[in-house]
């Protein structure tokens, strides 16, 4: 587990002796030596909101993400569709402060405990399992809290 708690704020780093922000870069390189990143140097992710334990969404991450994440106090993950970092609401403006890092029992697997700013989902809603397989189908169990097009203005994105 790597806790934020008493972890230096990022935005405080400009005014910190060289031999803190190399404390620092120490901690963040011993919280990813034991992470076990799968062959395609990725881990899977989880988002929960750190105060009410609801799971938000599944990513990806890979070091530079995880580094980032550390290094900026807020979730950045790997995207596997666009091939490149991905800090969470730099296009819809939904960010996620992070709180909390776990680390699962084999190491193959993190946990975020984030303070989501808005909705977590590409398509409006809070998190993005919103279905749930009910009566032999998927059903819908929860709309929209803002339309995709407001988030994502000018792509094409939403269920």
């Amino acid at each position: 587990m790597f806790s934020l708690h008493g972890y230096p704020n990022p935005g405080m780093r400009q005014g910190q002796p060289a031999e803190g922000t190399r404390q620092v870069q120490e901690q963040i390189e011993n919280a990813l030596a034991a992470i076990r990143f799968g062959p395609e140097g990725l881990v899977p992710a989880i988002a929960q909101q750190y105060d009410t334990g609801e799971i938000l969404m599944l990513a990806w991450m890979n070091r530079e993400a995880v580094r980032a994440s550390l290094d900026e106090g807020r979730a950045c993950y790997w995207s596997r569709s666009r091939a490149k970092l991905w800090r969470k609401g730099e296009t819809s403006g939904q960010v996620q402060q992070l709180r909390e890092l776990r680390l699962d029992c084999d190491g193959d697997a993190v946990l975020l405990l984030v303070d989501q700013q808005g909705v977590a989902c590409h398509t409006g809603r809070r998190s993005c399992f919103f279905r749930a397989w009910r009566d032999g189908e998927w059903a819908l169990i929860a709309e929209p809290e803002v339309l995709p097009e407001i988030l994502y203005p000018g792509e094409q994105k939403g269920l």
